[in-house]
């Protein structure tokens, strides 16, 4: 067979509609590209002329789920039509023949009728900023179609690919659960809306109805379309071939025919699920001049049983590897299947459901990747692999020599195709086992795989064989063969495993340099993996010999299992409880309800337009950015010409391009948006590119060529920056009592450290600006994603050197934003501006994910430096704290965060005598900035680690020197400002009997004595968090209500709507003030035009200060209406309305609220920074593997002062939302960067937020009852940011654990575990005979891979 110049037609099918491509400007496209950019493919398909935006574009490497669809086609074999979920952003639109597609807009939509997976997500308050809505809802649609009533267990699975960063998901599951079919999955009755045992006889539980949705119809779903049934029953299954300007793409349905081709394109990759090959070409600029397609091939999607065991497809998904595997352990003895056992709990965690519905067997074989899930099991397992080409067939043992290449008999030659697995069967003296540790449970790279596997002689404890491979400990799957040869023959006992641990330490040797880090902890691993495996071989042992009628040694006893280390079957209890108030309202008075976010609807069917769905303006151009790869030099030469040179490429913008300033200060601080001369991070801008498509301009951006000269010293760490002095004035002091006299009276001194590693905002939509320019007045449209419109609006304005009242910034939504989308917004879109006024065309410019993090930074990492006197009896009696964070480059935020960091070290707790210094770092990396908790959740840690460390100084359980140290009653604080803390004293006692925290903590003790190699860790942290902007200019707000004559309300006010729900608590305020419903109200955007001089959306005052606005912009309108409703009081809102028109009184106000007169007088050490405080409470209790540091959250308890919420869905989200964030930040989310700064973490593929499975299984959330604040609009409380700080529960959960098994093993109780407590930093403090063993590595003999800054 010849394949030529030709190009067929690619036929597939969107949403029910056929589409038909005959020529695409680029052939490796994502279906996923081809929905957001409909410019990228030329073609007579009339489907793609419409833009399909409900498919978000989250990070283009599988990773998040945002991007999810589902896919339908006809398997090449049983002929079945399968359904199955797949990231677009991954799927080459060439793959998509005869297949059919479907995108959240295919299932439901507002204008028609929403699925029910739609609807009960939203109804279940399971959307907040909504990006991650869509791919939520797919992942879920694509489990019904296949088990419309699933178990909770595959609702997880189902979940598992998908990121969000603000529901904290347990809404998002509460809304699955009521698909479920056991009986004791959805809520129990009393969890959802009965009476509950409070004293209070108006508190509920109540924040959806699940009688209200609608029901599941699978026969309404949409068909598979009969066209491709047909075609595939006519298929002449010739090659298909699509040809692009540089890729050629081939289509193979048989197998005779592929290995012409592999003759023909020896280096052709061949691609299956494009899960390997998509993201090196996404990220690393990889290009094949031919791809092959062998996805279709019947020979290669085979499952076949023999005697020995099942030969299996190479191009089979490993999700139908999943479900062959689980229909032979149902058909087959244990004694066959324990290989096939073992695999299936590698499947449950290897990536997320949508790569393992794609990716297949042998592409995760053949690409030997050294943290391979599988390979490491399938050789210990004695796999084979069979391999053919033209005129041969031969089979390759999946062993070291495969995975080493050490020679050609041994792996694959370049003419030669994978076709089958085999994997035996086990046998009855085998025992199969594997281990796998990585930074989250779920969709995440392992740090270390082992597959192990030992035969014993029949009726014995001798070893006849033992295969021990490991995953992530060197350049590929290697093999413990020396380790593997001592104990041949050998008895199993704890000699064997000495000898084996000792060898095994021998021959895995990782350099000290080893990509990746994690160094001496993989070490421990590997032996760690050894000694939990010698453990369950025992297991099996006892239990076999008590077969034979043999006793085993009674050294054998339940102390000495071990779990294996498997995600345990899902479930997840939870109660959220909150005062009703409503009981006497009106019932078109809203306010108290547990209102759905007035978006939710759009959002989960896709029709909610972010900055990046607005469709593309004729002529709209795109930018994109050049960053320095260097920390720290000068720019010798400034080279653009290639650049230019690129096809589509119309400019390149500088500083020399920006024609007001390109210098500029945020507030005291010297910034620039692009270098001139020098940079100062790695990540700086340089210049930006401008092209008509978005590949070309980040094609053409790398085409600039930059010489640098580099500048010592380059300063990264907080270290550094202390050895160097290098810090950004003015220190914050703040100095109350007598610390040097208190220390004199103290029974002891504490003295100690503590590291907190930063955190990146990871919203789901990135940095998203688009800057229209108009032909007349200078006058800039900007549509952005930014929390403050009104800084965008005065950075633009002073770079292009006209007035701000040119310039109108428009914020529509936000698909999130947390602190990131302030001031490194607002430099990027004024980078936009100055290249859509040079050009005189529209200007978009969106970041991919790793641009990003490395461009925006993220949260402070901080070092905080304590020294503690206290009594023996735990009261503290002073304290001396230094608290440094790494600000970057840039002051920026960073002074404004030091400075509530040093206000609010003292934390919930009366410190008599306190000195507090907090100095900012000015290193080579990106300045940080704000993040949700502004500093809180970094120096009220510091605070209570030392609080830890003196109850165990005097021997006292933590909380009871908590609550010794508290805050109660009427306090003042150490600036002088009086608060009311009774209602922390009021959490802390709640959330102690709510969690019945007593009972659990003996039982947790219990547990320990029982369990040497498992503990469980129980923490109560309680929470005082100040609310407001310390600066009184920045509490003010301003707020514009239109009434028009049908009676409708438009309602503009200055806070961005980002997930937080602000403006649906609008509506609710105006629905209140005006006694009208909610349906009459509408928020269109929040404008510069609108409503001027804005705040940011920030410091959790954004609903205090607008809802104030919008009160009394109400208040003004009614005032005005109330002659007319005097005089008709019988009337109608549209009666009214229309009347008070032809009286000419005016239906338009503006509202206002000065704001709260905060301020701060450093010198004296005194002032009134904030307004209130938010109270607070937390308890978790956690379980810990000794062995590898993997921990299971097993339930949670928080009770929150929210006063008189105003919503208490939004709230209770609000709460969950940041303290699953406060977990990632303490346990999973770890920032690394190379010694020449270089950021390591730049996708989910390296940088992992918490995700469904990282939740509590059991979750529960109070809202104090009958509480008051007098300071906010209708007695309610801010909440978006301080229930971020409780997600440190878990990690003291952790260390209390970790003290118990120090203590067990005569380690001291006394110890620092620095933030986050990764699986590393857990293991590692645990301490045992096993971390004693491994070599420690000087310091000063190596470069590290990565560096702590």
């Amino acid at each position: 067979m010849v394949v030529g110049a030709r190009s067929d037609q690619l036929i597939f099918f969107v949403n029910g509609r056929k589409s038909i491509v005959q020529f695409m400007n680029t052939i490796f496209i994502s279906i996923l590209d081809i929905f957001i950019n409909v410019n990228k493919i030329t073609s007579n398909a009339t489907f793609f002329k419409v833009k399909l935006t409900g498919t978000k574009y989250g990070c283009g490497e599988g990773g998040c789920g945002s991007c999810t669809v589902m896919v339908s086609h006809i398997h090449p074999v049983s002929k079945k039509i399968l359904h199955y979920s797949a990231n677009a952003c991954l799927l080459p639109v060439c793959c998509l023949y005869g297949a059919a597609v479907t995108t959240v807009e295919g299932i439901g939509s507002t204008t028609s009728r929403l699925h029910p997976v739609q609807e009960r997500i939203a109804k279940a308050h399971g959307s907040q900023c909504g990006f991650c809505s869509p791919g939520m809802v797919m992942s879920i649609y694509s489990l019904l179609r296949n088990h419309p009533q699933p178990s909770m267990e595959q609702i997880y699975e189902a979940l598992g690919g998908n990121l969000c960063r603000c529901t904290g998901y347990r809404a998002i599951l509460d809304g699955c659960k009521t698909f479920c079919k056991e009986l004791n999955c959805c809520k129990l009755e009393q969890e959802n809306g009965q009476p509950s045992d409070s004293q209070e006889d108006n508190v509920t539980a109540l924040l959806f109805t699940k009688e209200e949705f609608l029901p599941l119809d699978p026969s309404q779903e949409l068909i598979f379309p009969p066209e491709l049934i047909l075609m595939t029953q006519k298929q002449s299954f010739q090659t298909l071939v699509f040809q692009g300007e540089k890729v050629k793409w081939i289509t193979v349905f048989n197998l005779e025919e592929l290995l012409d081709l592999k003759v023909k394109y020896l280096e052709a990759p061949l691609i299956v699920g494009n899960t390997s090959i998509g993201p090196e070409i996404k990220l690393k600029g990889v290009i094949h001049p031919v791809m092959i397609s062998i996805g279709r091939i019947p020979d290669l999607n085979n499952v076949k049983y023999t005697k020995d065991g099942i030969s299996i497809g190479a191009a089979c998904p490993l999700s139908m590897l999943k479900d062959t595997l689980e229909e032979a352990v149902s058909r087959l003895s244990d004694e066959k299947t324990k290989i096939f056992r073992v695999l299936l709990q590698q499947l449950k965690s290897l990536a997320g459901q949508q790569i393992r519905n794609v990716a297949s067997l042998g592409g995760h074989i053949v690409s030997r990747n050294p943290n391979s899930d599988l390979n490491p099991v399938l050789a210990c397992g004695n796999a084979t692999l069979n391999v053919m080409s033209k005129g041969r067939t031969r089979q390759i043992i999946c062993n070291d020599g495969f995975f080493k290449c050490k020679e050609s008999s041994s792996f694959l030659l370049p003419e030669e195709v994978l076709v089958s697995v085999f994997i035996p069967y086990s046998q009855k003296w085998e025992v199969v086992s594997a281990f796998r540790q990585a930074q989250r449970k779920v969709n995440s790279v392992a740090i270390l795989v082992a597959g192990m596997r030992v035969l014993f002689r029949e009726n014995s404890n001798i070893i006849e064989d033992m295969n021990i491979y490991f995953g992530g400990a060197g350049t590929s799957t290697v093999q413990a063969n020396k380790a593997r040869e001592a104990v041949i023959g050998r008895q199993w006992n704890e000699d064997t495993l000495g000898e084996a641990c000792r060898f095994i330490l021998d021959e895995i040797s990782l350099p000290p340099s080893a990509p990746g880090g994690k160094v001496e902890y993989r070490r421990t691993l590997t032996i760690s993996f050894m000694f939990k495996f010698y453990l369950q071989v025992l297991q099996v042992l006892k239990s076999e010999y008590r077969v034979n009628g043999h006793i085993y040694p009674a050294d054998l006893s339940q102390q000495n299992s071990v779990k294996s280390n498997v995600i345990q079957n899902s479930t997840l209890q939870s109660i959220q409880k909150y005062q009703d108030n409503t009981a006497h309202q009106p019932i078109q008075d809203a306010v108290g309800r547990p209102i759905m976010h007035h978006s939710a609807m759009m959002q989960v069917s896709g029709e909610a337009v972010y900055c990046d769905d607005m469709p593309v303006m004729d002529g709209e151009l795109f930018l994109a950015l050049v960053t320095s790869s260097r920390a720290h030099a000068k720019i010798i030469s400034l080279d653009v010409a290639e650049a230019l040179k690129m096809p589509g490429v119309c400019d390149v913008i500088t500083a020399k391009d920006v024609p007001g300033t390109n210098d500029f200060s945020y507030y005291n601080w010297p910034d620039q948006l692009m270098a001139d001369n020098k940079v100062l991070c790695v990540g700086y801008i340089i210049c930006a590119v401008v092209a008509d498509k978005p590949e070309r301009a980040k094609q053409a951006a790398k085409k600039v060529k930059i010489v640098y000269e580099d500048i010592e010293p380059v300063i990264l760490t907080i270290e550094d920056a202390i050895k160097h002095n290098s810090f950004f004035e003015p220190d914050k002091k703040l100095h109350h009592g007598n610390v040097d006299e208190a220390f004199k009276t103290a029974h002891d001194i504490l003295e100690g450290e503590l590291y907190i590693g930063g955190q990146e905002h990871f919203y789901m939509e990135t940095q998203s600006i688009r800057v229209i320019p108009s032909k007349e007045g200078q006058e800039i449209d900007i549509y952005a994603a930014t929390q403050d419109p009104t800084y965008m609006q005065g950075l633009v304005a002073t770079t292009l050197g006209i007035n701000f009242n040119r310039i109108n910034c428009h914020v529509k939504r936000i698909g999130g934003a947390f602190g990131g989308k302030i001031v490194k917004t607002a430099y990027i879109a004024a980078i936009t501006a100055v290249a859509a006024q040079k050009t005189k065309h529209p200007i978009r410019c969106v970041l991919e994910r790793d641009e990003d993090m490395l461009i925006k930074a993220g949260r402070h990492p901080y070092l905080g430096r304590y020294k503690v006197g206290y009594m023996n009896d735990g009261r503290i009696v002073a304290a001396d704290i230094n608290l440094y964070s790494n600000g970057g480059y840039s002051g920026t935020e960073s002074v404004f965060i030091m400075e509530i960091s040093v206000l609010q070290t003292d934390a919930s707790y009366h410190i008599p005598n306190l000195r507090c210094q907090g100095k900012v770092c000015k290193t080579n990396l990106p300045s940080n900035i704000s993040f949700r908790g502004f500093g809180f959740p970094q120096c009220a840690l510091v605070t209570e680690a030392w609080i830890d460390q003196v109850a165990a100084k005097c021997n006292l359980p933590p909380h009871k020197v908590r609550e010794i140290n508290m805050y109660r009653n009427i306090i003042v604080t150490p600036y002088k400002q009086e608060f009311d803390t009774t209602n922390l004293r009021r959490c802390w006692e709640d959330c102690m009997k709510n969690s019945a925290f007593h009972a659990r903590m003996e039982a947790a003790q219990r547990f320990n004595k029982e369990n040497p190699w498992r503990k469980r860790g129980i923490a109560l942290i309680p929470l005082k968090f100040p609310v407001t902007f310390i600066v009184a200019s920045q509490n003010q707000a301003a707020a514009l209500v239109h009434i028009y004559c049908d009676g409708s309300v438009l309602v503009s006010h200055g806070g961005t709507e980002m997930g937080q729900g602000i403006h649906t608590k609008m509506i609710q305020i105006a629905s209140r003030e005006l006694g009208i419903p909610m349906s009459y109200i509408h928020i269109c955007e929040t404008s510069t035009s609108s409503v001027p001089n804005t705040i940011a959306t920030a410091a959790t005052v954004g609903t205090d200060v607008n809802g104030m606005a919008v009160k009394n912009a109400c208040e003004k309108l009614r005032k005005r209406l109330e002659p007319i409703v005097s005089k008709n009081p019988k009337g109608t809102w549209e009666s009214w309305v229309i009347e008070a028109f032809h009286q000419r009184i005016s239906l338009s106000a503006t509202g206002f609220f000065r704001g709260y007169d905060t301020y701060m007088d450093w010198e004296k050490g005194e002032g009134h920074p904030f307004q209130y405080c938010v109270y607070g409470a937390a308890c978790s209790e956690v379980e810990v593997d000794c062995l590898t540091g993997d921990y299971m959250n097993i339930r949670t308890d928080i009770i929150m002062d929210t006063g008189c919420s105003i919503n208490p869905a939004v709230d209770v989200g609000q709460i969950e939302g940041a303290f699953v964030q406060g977990i990632g930040l303490y346990t999973t989310e770890e920032l690394k960067y190379s010694p020449e700064g270089v950021l390591l973490t730049k996708g989910p593929g390296e940088y992992k937020i918490p995700c469904v499975y990282d939740i509590p299984r059991e979750f529960n959330v109070s809202l104090l009852p009958s509480s008051q604040n007098p300071h906010a609009i209708y007695s309610s409380k801010g909440i978006g940011e301080s229930a971020l700080f409780l997600g440190s529960v878990v990690y003291f959960a952790i260390k209390d654990a970790v003290s118990s098994a120090r203590k067990e093993r005569g380690l001291s109780n006394i110890f620092t575990l620095n933030s986050p407590a990764t699986p590393e930093k857990i293991r590692m403090a645990c301490g045992d005979k096993f971390t004693e063993m491994i070599k420690k590595d000087d310091p000063a003999s190596f470069i590290p891979w990565s560096v702590d800054v």
